[in-house]
């Protein structure tokens, strides 16, 4: 793969597109390109003026917004380290994540901060409000004077008039550190992927060759997580890269929302979680398909009213999209088929933050069912499996979109990659004769949140596990929720005067501080308890698999 520099594809679409739209918040303000670059103009100001260097730093934790995007870029096109954080993770993990990562600057929102302390955070020089750029704390009062004179030491750098022709961001090298991307927000669990310009650039590429109708007059609703690769590098950051305009919804995507958005913006490509397409099925179509089924067994109505249903939610969609690109985790099979079956554009990729993200994908058109496409452009796939078109093995991938390796986590990385050089992406699958991937099953267990969060049920059963009593647990979603199954210590609970179902009802009550320590898009539902302890593996771990529900 021949590389051009990121940061110079940015400049260039920044020149050439400089009084399109290119960040909004949806039903709030829009951002041009010339303004975006202007505010990134006097970030890299501020930023030589607090001492920043090559490689620095700047950690991200903030709703989707336009000035994420403008922090984002601030720091890439400066040379410096952007650390995208979920906003919400708990302020433990914010402070823990923000030291890890030996950030110099935090952006941060005004909400997230009431619960921060620049104690907490002692490498960080200065802290800065997202939403209007004024430093929220400095460590010195010479960093205090940089914000208060930002506008007069632009007016001395660019003093007649700031235009295209002033843009010169940073040249970046292909295995030069890009970002680094949590892949949780938990200590104990936490592991930097350490993501390299080559990968972005490489994601970027592959992204205009598959959507070609992406061009610098489209648009796209961005609702995933910018914080996470699959919405940063195929809701913003691409799009950047073209010139084309990004519309955040800064408020919880509900469907309602996302609908409307939808309606309005008509996005050309949408990106988006399977659970989105579910809910719609669930509390649009399945109703409606149930009350006609008689109509089904007709071949002629068959047709007719599933080619109504398919015109009606391609419009629900906006009616301008080329295809709706599902990821992050598996597409419930029914329906998956019902999908296929009306002909709806919807494909379903792969991809992992260590590949930011993409592993695989096919147009829509070429899909099949229960797969997740052929290996992506520049990227090479195996199964670990002497007969990989029958019998899993984990999936194993090198190429260009592949990490560097864990940040400060030398033995991670070194388990994460086989003796030659495969990534090791802890997920089971197979491959038939044309090169589609099935996958099988996750051994890494991740769960996917309501709106495209990362969650690892390791990090809740850590928490859940450090309560009195409970000896070990398994959180499992179940009904769209979480569900905690326990094997409570009932011999010292008998020890301590207690019965069964008083402890149990003591665990119940310990429901609120268990919550209280996890963030509110992984809040555990129900407990479940166990009269006996887990089956185990020889090594003495859970046999999760025995317990799933979905």
């Amino acid at each position: 793969m021949e590389f051009t520099s990121l940061n110079k594809i940015i400049e260039q679409s920044f020149k050439k597109n400089w009084d399109r739209p290119a960040l909004s918040n949806y039903q709030g303000i829009t951002l041009r390109y010339s303004d975006v670059a202007r505010r990134i103009a006097k970030l890299h100001i501020a930023f030589e003026q607090c001492g920043l260097v090559k490689g620095d730093k700047v950690a991200i934790c903030s709703r989707n917004q336009a000035n994420w995007g403008v922090s984002f870029l601030a720091a890439l096109t400066y040379g410096a380290v952007p650390v995208p954080i979920l906003h919400e993770f708990k302020p433990g993990n914010i402070h823990y994540l923000v030291n890890h990562s030996e950030a110099k600057v935090l952006f941060v929102d005004d909400v997230i901060w009431e619960g921060l302390s620049s104690d907490e955070m002692p490498d960080l020089q200065v802290i800065v409000q997202i939403n209007t750029f004024k430093f929220l704390y400095a460590r010195s009062e010479e960093l205090s004077n940089v914000r208060e004179h930002l506008n007069e030491s632009f007016g001395r750098k660019y003093p007649n008039f700031f235009g295209p022709d002033d843009l010169d961001y940073y040249t970046d090298s292909a295995d030069e550190l890009a970002l680094i991307n949590y892949t949780s927000g938990t200590s104990g669990f936490s592991k930097g992927v350490m993501i390299p310009y080559r990968a972005l650039y490489s994601n970027v590429m592959f992204a205009r060759k598959v959507e070609p109708q992406m061009t610098a007059n489209s648009n796209v609703v961005a609702m995933l997580p910018s914080a996470h690769m699959y919405g940063m590098m195929f809701e913003f950051l691409f799009e950047m890269t073209l010139g084309a305009h990004v519309h955040f919804l800064t408020r919880v995507p509900s469907p309602k929302i996302i609908m409307q958005a939808f309606s309005e913006i008509k996005p050309e490509v949408i990106i988006a979680v399977p659970l989105i397409i579910e809910k719609i099925y669930k509390s649009k179509l399945k109703p409606v398909l149930d009350k006609n089924k008689i109509f089904f067994r007709i071949p002629i109505l068959d047709k007719v009213i599933l080619k109504r249903i398919r015109t009606e939610l391609i419009n629900t969609f906006g009616g301008n999209f080329e295809e709706v690109i599902l990821g992050g985790a598996a597409f419930n099979p029914e329906v998956e088929a019902f999908f296929k079956k009306i002909s709806f554009p919807y494909t379903v990729g792969y991809g992992m933050t260590e590949c930011a993200p993409i592993i695989g994908y096919v147009h829509w058109d070429k899909t099949r069912l229960g797969s997740c496409g052929q290996v992506a452009p520049n990227m090479e796939l195996r199964i670990d499996s002497d007969d990989p078109e029958n019998i899993p093995g984990e999936v194993q991938v090198r190429g260009a979109n592949v990490f560097l390796g864990y940040y400060k986590n030398e033995d991670a990385t070194a388990k994460s990659f086989t003796d030659d050089g495969w990534f090791r992406t802890g997920d089971m699958g197979i491959i038939d004769e044309d090169g589609y991937l099935y996958l099988r099953g996750r051994s890494k267990c991740m769960i996917l949140g309501p709106s495209g969060q990362n969650i690892y049920p390791e990090e809740l059963e850590a928490v859940i596990n450090n309560v009195t009593y409970v000896v070990d647990s398994l959180v499992v979603e179940e009904d769209g929720g979480l569900t905690a199954i326990i094997y409570p210590d009932y011999h010292q609970g008998e020890l301590d005067g207690m019965s069964r179902r008083q402890l149990e009802e003591r665990l119940n009550k310990a429901l609120p501080e268990i919550n209280k320590e996890i963030p509110n898009y992984a809040k555990i539902k129900k407990l479940e308890f166990l009269p006996e302890d887990f089956e185990r593996t020889p090594k003495r771990s859970i046999k999760r698999y025995l317990y799933q529900r979905n």
